[in-house]
């Protein structure tokens, strides 16, 4: 296994299309609830330990070689608005194309041929951490990675905050990563003998409203 796999996979400049999500965080400024170092802090660390773990369980689930298709729904399951299920299926979709050219693969072309609507961001990620020889682990914690290095990122842009306090952030949160990224890989090591139900399925009330009221916006800087 290349190490250097996990790295092109969860490199930012990756050209799967996330530089264009904010992760909720557009949202969240707008509304005042993130307006500077600390408070983007906190909305990294709930999303994190919500939507992240969350989508670590189904990225390191697919990453066994558990059916996608089945994660693909259980993926819809844990994704109550329609905006959100959209988004998560366009990033999948972009996230495909770059992940058969870099790594082609049999599985992914299934996944391409047997769902042209696109599949979840997360399950794509884990079959194509799978196709690069990576762990379920590795799936993981690109996918706890993602969830607050995307919000982390954007509010840079949108706060013209300081590059180095939201990389000092995310470097705080690193435990907590490693955490969810654990929690996450040990129940997706129980799904073949559990089923979907025994993945992570935390909510975030909060960011599915503010992300189904953000599509509607006729002006914005991210996609979602």
């Amino acid at each position: 296994m290349s190490r250097a796999a996990l790295l092109i996979l969860a490199d930012g400049r990756f050209p799967a299309g996330g530089h264009a999500h904010s992760g909720g965080v557009e949202a969240a400024v707008a509304s005042g609830g993130v307006h500077d170092t600390a408070t983007l802090e906190a909305f990294c660390r709930g999303r994190l330990h919500t939507t992240g773990v969350t989508a670590a369980g189904l990225a390191a689930a697919a990453a066994t070689g558990y059916d996608a298709l089945l994660l693909d729904e259980a993926a819809d399951a844990r994704t109550p608005m329609p905006a959100l299920r959209t988004v998560a299926r366009k990033l999948g979709r972009q996230l495909l194309r770059a992940a058969r050219a870099t790594w082609p693969s049999a599985d992914l072309d299934r996944l391409a041929r047997d769902r042209p609507q696109g599949v979840h961001q997360p399950v794509v990620l884990g079959v194509t951490a799978r196709a690069a020889g990576l762990t379920p682990p590795d799936a993981a914690q690109a996918a706890a990675y993602e969830s607050v290095g995307g919000p982390a990122t954007a509010a840079v842009r949108l706060l013209s905050l300081d590059p180095f306090e939201a990389t000092a952030l995310l470097a705080r949160l690193a435990p907590e990563l490693d955490d969810v990224t654990a929690a996450a890989a040990a129940a997706a090591a129980r799904v073949a003998e559990a089923g979907v139900d025994f993945l992570p399925a935390a909510s975030a009330p909060l960011l599915d409203l503010t992300g189904e009221q953000h599509a509607a916006w006729t002006v914005r800087l991210f996609a979602s």
